[in-house]
């Protein structure tokens, strides 16, 4: 398993199209069954040794790009990055998710919801910024958490990004069919093929499957036209956008907002767990960072400008929509086109619904972008096949690790409906958003080999205060919503776990071009935040989440553990010995 420099020439002469078990299983424990079983044997030695190994930059940045064999082209600016950012995010949650919110809810209160949620994903947008300057390659939070909390921390969170690709792109798809019915003046599910299967999965939608394929399609013949197709829909949204703020305003009426929290502040924020979806998506600018130009610029301008346009833009199209309805008469599912009706716009239906679906059409244009660079990276660490991980070289686009969340997104997308997959996709969202607000503050405040270990243990202590403080504020507000004797105890927690932080700890890195401010206090806020969001969620959704889990680790010990450990340590041999490998994989020995 050499490297690529090593190769040379041969190596670009090789076709991309190769199906060779040396592309899917090259490592040493796959080749043959008595080097698997031995491995197996392993498993605890080998289990140990990812949980406290880590990665670093230059590794991240050089050597597994290498791994793709072609380079990325370099083709993107911050004004791609911000209508990148802008087409991801706003689509189907804010058209979808407001109307069920506001109705089941927040009532009137959603805008706070929004609010909540724009301030949660804000904090995050910082964390992923800093990372994404400092290291910008395509792995997104996969390798900054590679780097800083272990391969183990980094492959839980691998898992939870594939999940939150597939499911989030088939999501999507479904919304999209929906509201390209309502667009031909029909019912959201008469275009799809009606079965006997269970409820939740007995409505299949091929046009789903098609939308899904024509995306994926674009994004491999070229990031560069998908980004200009991207302009082009986008543009048209903002046209939508704007029509709905300024009408629902035209038409708003004050006495809509009374009783203003109907639900309590519990229901503003369960409701701000679940329109977390519609934030969901600016990661993907993160995984550009491999094909922008000039990334330190950039990226801060990219990810920080786009999203703070989206979080105005959602709290006056939330504030629109109870301004013109009043809450217990909005239908979730078609709140937009309902509420202009009852104000004498029946036509405006029409032009919602054409807003809608080229949002979601930018969400699945730029997710085909994103999430295959997400999968590339993953590759390259050998957590998936390598397979997955090679661009291709006319196009500069990983076309396998396209064709796999597009197929994978499809085949939900056929049988599973969007109130499945939504609360699904929001644990996953903020677990992942959670995890990357502990790895800055581990990249700020411990350096290896230079912070001393006195250091590392308060770290580590004051960090699991901070965790352990934030899950109890979390399970009280779910317990005893209008309690407050348990935040006496948990919110102090939280702010002197912080403080210790900050006081008795000395920064160990400091950014080079672009930092969050006010660190520790901003992750260790977007800590908090996120575990409460989540804790919001019913407990169907962690169930789900927990399966899912299980079948993660199921994988990672059977497959990826030891992937991932053979391509460490080869990485980490001389020249002669790699050589000696090659000699001897035709026959190992016991």
């Amino acid at each position: 398993m050499g490297s690529i420099a090593e190769q040379g020439d041969e190596v670009q002469q090789r076709s991309y199209w190769r199906w060779s078990k040396q592309d899917f299983l090259p490592e040493e424990s796959f080749q043959s069954w008595g080097n698997y079983r031995h491995a197996l044997s392993q498993t605890c030695f080998r289990f140990k040794d990812r949980l406290t190994s880590r990665s670093d930059d230059a590794n991240e940045i050089g050597e597994l790009r290498k791994q793709s064999e072609n380079e990325m082209k370099r083709c993107l600016t911050w004004w791609d990055l911000i209508w990148f950012g802008f087409g991801s995010v706003i689509g189907a949650g804010i058209f979808v998710l407001t109307g069920q919110e506001a109705s089941q809810d927040a009532g009137p209160a959603i805008v706070l919801s929004y609010v909540a949620s724009g301030i949660s994903a804000m904090l995050s947008v910082f964390c992923y910024t800093e990372f994404a300057v400092e290291i910008p390659v395509a792995g997104g939070s996969f390798a900054y958490l590679r780097i800083e909390l272990g391969d183990f921390a980094a492959f839980i969170t691998a898992a939870n990004i594939l999940l939150e690709c597939i499911v989030g792109s088939a999501a999507v798809a479904r919304a999209w069919t929906s509201y390209f019915a309502t667009l031909l003046n029909r019912e959201p599910n008469s275009l799809r093929i009606h079965t006997n299967l269970s409820e939740g999965y007995n409505l299949l939608d091929p046009i789903a499957v098609a939308v899904l394929a024509i995306a994926a399609t674009i994004a491999m013949i070229s990031t560069r036209k998908t980004s200009y197709l991207n302009w082009i829909a986008s543009a048209v949204n903002t046209i939508v956008i704007l029509f709905v703020i300024i009408a629902g305003f035209a038409h708003a009426d004050t006495s809509n907002l009374k009783p203003f929290l109907p639900f309590g502040p519990k229901g503003v924020f369960k409701a701000a767990a679940v329109v977390y979806f519609a934030y969901g998506g600016f990661d993907n600018i993160a995984t550009m960072a491999e094909e922008t130009k000039n990334p330190s610029r950039d990226i801060p301008i990219g990810l920080l400008g786009s999203m703070s346009i989206t979080t105005v833009i959602y709290c006056l199209m939330a504030l629109s929509l109870s301004m013109m309805q009043k809450y217990t008469d909005i239908d979730p599912n078609a709140a937009y086109s309902v509420a202009f009706q009852s104000v004498g716009m029946k036509w405006a239906k029409y032009l919602v619904a054409l807003g809608a679906l080229k949002g979601m059409t930018t969400v699945l244009l730029v997710g085909a972008l994103g999430q295959a660079r997400y999968t590339t990276h993953i590759a390259r660490a050998h957590m998936i096949p390598p397979w997955f991980a090679l661009v291709h070289p006319k196009t500069g686009t990983p076309i396998n690790a396209t064709l796999l969340i597009a197929i994978s997104s499809a085949v939900i997308a056929f049988f599973s409906g969007l109130d499945v997959l939504a609360t699904l996709l929001s644990v996953s969202t903020l677990f992942i958003f959670m995890m990357m607000a502990v790895a800055l503050l581990v990249r700020r405040y411990y350096v290896r080999e230079i912070t001393p270990q006195k250091h590392l243990l308060k770290l580590i202590i004051l960090l699991l205060i901070i965790i352990a403080s934030s899950m109890a504020t979390s399970a009280y507000w779910g317990l005893k919503p209008n309690g407050w004797v348990g935040y006496v105890i948990t919110v102090p927690l939280w702010f002197f776990g912080t403080l210790g932080i900050s006081v008795l700890l000395p920064q160990q890195r400091k950014p080079k071009v672009w930092g969050v401010p006010l660190v520790p206090w901003f992750p260790s806020l977007s800590i908090a935040m996120n575990i409460v969001l989540m804790g919001s969620l019913g407990y169907q959704a962690f169930i789900r989440f927990g399966i899912c889990t299980i079948v993660m680790l199921i994988y990672y010990f059977f497959f990826g553990l030891h992937a991932t450990y053979d391509m460490a340590h080869q990485q980490l041999k001389p020249e002669s010995l790699k050589i000696n490998d090659e000699d001897t994989k035709v026959n190992p020995g016991p």
